[in-house]
């Protein structure tokens, strides 16, 4: 599906903080800081990988900085870092460390599957990171290879328990649900949820180029999940952990933690949107699952001040679209990656 990229020339930007036109404050920025993974999950990507950015398109770290700092200027006050996979870029604590000092951000959190957490997780939280989200489709050591066609739930396990340990809280696991795959495994997921200060997001298997062919077949609801879960007990809606994510959180007497749900299908949280998306190679994406970017690397690259970038922003806010269109079985966008969803 094509991508179309916006010209803004002619358009005047509004003064003030991020709004787009139906009237949501956008303060939430995600920024992808790789297309890169170090797996290859079956629902996100073939085994050999997918066309990667070229390196000479991909934002620097300077160049991330300067975009931020004008976001902020404008509003936007949480940032989440994602892939990809965030954690294969090098040096990642040191983006976080400069991030973290722009005045106006006050949160940033961070998307992984978990593999090279355990390793960084101290540094990560001293640089000023705040909070996490791990991946992690199936407890199962067998089935994580099958799922991702690596080895490494002991690594992601760890992984959770050093960021635990680094204060990265709260911590959010993040599981995407298919039927006949790990679907058999939501008790042992809640079980999580039930006994550590963790929360378990199962998110709908969204349809992106790779799965379509089997998305239709393995999509689980959210109310579903909620339903297979509940049958066992006493489940009932509780507030959330706090962040931007659209998650809507369940749970039982005594637990620790909670289970939430994410549902881009059947009940979409696009009322609620507070968010626009940084891509690898520097395009502002408006939607998720929309295809409306706008260019901020050549203007970045070409000298723009922070003014400029943040006009850009705000003009970008008058074509953000009401709403997403996903529909079972059919592809929406060019979403790259299952990380960039979820809050």
């Amino acid at each position: 599906m094509a991508v179309e990229t916006i010209d803004l020339i002619g358009r005047t930007p509004d003064a003030g903080d991020l709004a787009d036109a139906f009237r949501r404050p956008i303060s939430y920025l995600r920024i992808s800081v790789t297309d890169r993974c170090n797996l290859r999950c079956t629902y996100c990507m073939p085994e050999a990988g997918l066309p990667w950015i070229p390196n000479a398109d991909v934002l620097s770290f300077d160049e991330i900085e300067r975009i931020v700092r004008a976001a902020a200027s404008v509003g936007v006050r949480s940032l989440r870092l994602t892939g990809g996979e965030p954690l294969v870029r090098p040096q990642l604590p040191q983006l976080v460390r400069r991030l973290a000092a722009i005045d106006g951000i006050e949160d940033i959190a961070l998307s992984t599957n978990g593999l090279l957490l355990g390793d960084l997780a101290d540094e990560l939280a001293a640089a000023g990171l705040t909070r996490v989200n791990v991946s992690l489709d199936t407890l199962r050591a067998d089935r994580f290879e099958a799922i991702a066609r690596r080895p490494g739930l002991e690594r992601v396990i760890a992984g959770i328990d050093a960021a635990v340990a680094a204060g990265l809280a709260p911590i959010k696991i993040n599981c995407v649900v298919m039927r006949g795959v790990n679907d058999d495994e939501l008790l042992a997921f809640a079980a999580l949820a039930r006994d550590r200060d963790v929360y378990v997001r199962f998110i709908e298997m969204m349809p992106v180029l790779e799965n379509l062919p089997d998305q239709r077949d393995r999509y689980v609801s959210a109310d579903d999940i909620v339903a297979r879960i509940r049958a066992s007990g006493t489940l009932a809606p509780v507030a959330g952990p706090g962040g931007n994510g659209p998650a809507r959180y369940f749970a039982e007497p005594g637990w620790r933690g909670a289970i939430g749900v994410i549902s881009p299908l059947s009940h979409d949280y696009c009322d609620t949107c507070n968010r626009v998306r940084l891509t690898a190679d520097g395009r502002l994406r408006l939607c998720l699952f929309g295809d409306y970017e706008i260019d901020l690397r050549t203007p970045v690259r070409d000298g723009a001040d922070a003014e400029t970038i943040a006009a850009r922003f705000r003009s970008g806010m008058l074509i953000k679209p009401e709403r997403h269109h996903l529909r079972l079985g059919e592809v929406a966008s060019r979403m790259r990656a299952f990380s960039e969803i979820g809050g």
